[in-house]
């Protein structure tokens, strides 16, 4: 069999780092992790080729080549998603689909044309697949509730990868979050009891990718690293060593929940092997809207308390924040601001509510009968809420855009990225990692920009003395998060410009709607103006 591997194009978001990746050289922030997982679970016999569409198009060659294409997606990617299946049909070729999105929305897939569906997990549902083929079985859905042991995940394929092209290299070692947040889906997709590799599985991925020269970033991409907080401490004691003995080859990033904070000896840990970075989701800083998402685990103690111990440990924060929950009370895109100025958390992934298929959330709403469209929501920046609301939905964009548009101004960025650094404990293991032409690339534009084109030049110039000074070993990890700024500097427009239309959008189509009802039933109106 002859298969083309396909990831379809990411449209601008938070997460894309255009501008940031422009300045460094790049093409894209990281691969798509699961397709190349897959890739390693598909027949030795098998001939592969692999695109991912943010580096490097597929050619008309390769569709041609194939006898079979197999596309994973996010939902972000939906647009470009249904494109590829239409064009593998229009060209007579078997088409395959896999990942969260048609996990979760199976139907999109399905009306698309797609003629195999490996949905759940693939250590499950891949070998299904591979039966239904062997049986000329033409189409097909795999599904499997049972949750795979990942301990038997094989090795991902990262020799497919143009690893010049990529800001981080992602790498997995949970699967599942213990906690219940009504709209996250990640519950739905992995279940609530984390399941891990173990420490030599991560050890060997890390070991091919040390032995393929890979020196920069490395995303371990848990949606919760800590959810089995014993299995991660047993992962790291054994990580430490082996990143003391290769001088620090690469800088890991990962997500985790706030009660990490609750943990010293799990943050040191963090730090001695070499994490720099964690996602974490705060969500708000209110705390009724927290109880009512049932993010529990984060009304434990205090959110700023959390922040600060974890930012003193060493690590930096990079926080999700969203409006919109139900019964919030107005001035919410306020607090959060001042939350994240308080903190000086640089980073802060600011979204509307969106209710993602199948969520509890989705669950709920549907039946409240409070979903617009069917409910297909994008979690995305630009995209207001797919939801009725409990106050009005142009008072929380409003409030959403004046939000998102002053965190992202560059002199308060430039503030909080010095003070939250300033707070961090200034260790980091002793690298050999090489400067190249990318990390000067990157060096020489955000100096140019905001050391002197922009009026934060007095600042930055200062802020850049001081933090070489007093915390030389995070240099380049402030640098770094300084040139992740010039993305959200120029994306805030974007975002304010689609919400602007979105709404406007919004207000015709209810105008028309009020006149409509006006023509239909004119005999109210009329008494009424009597």
């Amino acid at each position: 069999m002859k298969a083309l591997l396909i990831w379809p194009f990411l449209p601008n978001s938070f997460w894309s780092y255009r501008e940031t990746l422009h300045l460094a050289g790049l093409r894209s922030t990281n691969p798509p992790l699961g397709l190349i997982t897959v890739a390693a679970m598909l027949p030795l016999d098998w001939e592969i080729r692999f695109a991912d569409r943010n580096v490097r198009a597929e050619t008309e060659q390769d569709w041609q080549w194939c006898d079979l294409v197999i596309i994973s997606a996010m939902i972000i990617q939906k647009e470009d998603f249904s494109a590829l299946i239409q064009k593998g049909i229009d060209l007579g070729k078997k088409v395959a689909v896999g990942g969260p999105f048609p996990t979760s929305v199976p139907e999109f897939a399905l009306e698309a044309g797609a003629h195999y569906l490996i949905l759940d997990e693939g250590e499950h549902t891949i070998p299904m697949f591979l039966d239904a083929l062997a049986s000329g079985e033409e189409r097909g859905v795999f599904r499997s509730a049972e949750k795979p042991d990942v301990t038997q995940t094989p090795i991902p394929r990262f020799d497919l990868l143009d690893l010049s092209a990529y800001m981080a290299i992602t790498v997995q070692f949970s699967r599942g979050c213990p906690f219940q947040c009504e709209f996250c889906d990640i519950i739905n997709l992995y279940g609530r009891k984390p399941r891990t590799k173990t420490p030599e599985q991560m050890l060997a991925e890390l070991e091919v990718l040390y032995q393929m020269g890979w020196h920069r970033y490395v995303f371990v991409v848990d949606d919760n690293f800590i959810g089995n907080t014993r299995n991660a401490k047993l992962f790291l004691r054994q990580l430490i060593p082996w990143m003391e003995a290769r001088k620090y080859p690469f800088i890991l990033l990962t997500e985790a929940s706030l009660n990490l904070a609750e943990d010293e000896e799990l943050m040191d840990l963090m730090v001695k092997a070499g994490f720099t970075m964690v996602f974490m989701g705060i969500e708000t800083p209110d705390t009724d809207s927290l109880v009512g998402i049932h993010k529990l685990q984060n009304t434990r103690s205090s959110l700023l308390e959390s922040c600060n111990k974890v930012t003193n440990a060493g690590l930096q924060i990079m926080s999700g924040f969203i409006m919109g929950f139900d019964n919030e009370r107005p001035g919410a895109g306020q607090r959060i601001r001042a939350f994240i100025e308080e903190t000086g958390i640089p980073q802060g992934q600011f979204s509307i509510l969106h209710a993602l298929q199948n969520t509890a959330l989705w669950t709920r709403l549907q039946q409240e009968g409070r979903l617009w469209d069917g409910g297909m929501g994008t979690f995305h920046q630009g995209a207001i809420m797919n939801f009725i609301p409990t106050r009005p939905v142009e008072e929380i964009t409003d409030e959403y855009i004046d939000t998102f548009w002053h965190i992202y101004e560059p002199m308060p960025y430039l503030r909080r990225t010095f003070h939250h650094f300033m707070k961090m404990k200034g260790w980091r293991g002793t690298t050999n990692r090489p400067i190249t032409w990318t990390e000067i690339r990157l060096f020489l534009g955000i100096c140019w920009r905001q050391g002197v084109l922009r009026p934060t030049r007095f600042l930055f110039w200062t802020y850049l003395a001081a933090i070489a000074l007093r915390k030389p070993r995070l240099l380049f990890d402030y640098f770094v998060t300084l040139g992740a700024g010039e993305h959200f500097f120029n994306y805030r427009y974007e975002v304010r410009d689609q919400l602007h239309a979105q709404l406007a959008a919004l207000k015709a189509e209810q105008t028309k709607a009020t006149q409509d009802k006006s023509l239909a039933d004119p005999l109210p109106s009329m008494v009424a103006s009597r």
